[in-house]
């Protein structure tokens, strides 16, 4: 399926969500990008107490919402499809420098017919108007690399940890690429969502994650942005 020409706003309430095990009428995607940071994927990291080598802070691999999300779309596909997983999160810190045809070659060269954005939790704060254009803009040149001849789908979503400056940024980013933007924004408000509410952890920057419980929420929004 191409670009769908709108932008829309998802809530994250679970209340009004499409279960992730639900699939309607999702496209048959075969080929699926996922760039973001250690909410998408996160390697062992012994000193921090994170032994896993998927999305922080899910209990399992098959409990963060890059898996969620692949397994819920492979249900309305003949062939499982093929995923490329990219922690980014270099891009987040260093994006006025960052050289996205270096770095992202591979992330480029696969020719995905859907890609999932879940940035911004690790941009510094945009405290002044050139640093929420500056930002803007490099997500702007971000999306225009991945919009490819085969034209996939784009989803863009808003931070988990809520920010207003980020969030408007990457929402008219998204806009701008004729992608659809999903708004998390209620999720990061709700203590259940985050990891430090089912288990306990030594650092608290792990436990600042989505749980469980946290990650399925987001793969419902995503899910239900696909699904529309």
């Amino acid at each position: 399926m191409g670009v769908l020409f709108i932008c829309v706003c998802i809530s994250g309430n679970r209340g009004s969500m499409v279960r992730a095990d639900e699939p309607k009428a999702a496209a048959k995607y075969q080929k699926i990008l996922f760039l973001g940071n250690s909410i998408t994927l996160h390697g062992p990291a012994p000193k921090i107490g994170w032994e896993g080598n998927w999305g922080m802070a899910a209990s399992a691999p098959e409990k963060d919402f890059v898996h969620i999300v692949t397994r819920s779309l492979e249900k309305s596909s003949k062939e499982k499809p093929k995923t490329l997983v990219k922690n980014i999160a270099a891009y987040e810190r260093q994006y006025a420098s960052y050289d996205l045809k270096q770095h992202l070659k591979d992330a480029f060269a696969f020719q995905p017919d859907l890609v999932v954005v879940a940035i911004g939790e690790n941009v510094p704060q945009l405290e002044t108007e050139e640093a929420k254009t500056q930002f803007k803009a490099s997500v702007d040149q971000l999306l225009k690399e991945l919009r490819t001849d085969n034209k996939p789908t784009i989803i863009v979503r808003s931070c988990f940890w809520p920010n207003p400056a980020k969030d408007a940024a990457l929402r008219q980013a998204c806009q701008q690429a004729d992608g659809i933007f999903v708004d998390i924004s209620t999720l990061g408000k709700d203590e259940a969502n985050y990891a430090r509410a089912e288990r306990t952890f030594q650092h608290a920057g792990v436990a600042a994650h989505p749980g469980d419980k946290g990650m399925q929420a987001i793969a419902d929004a995503i899910l239900k942005a696909i699904q529309l």
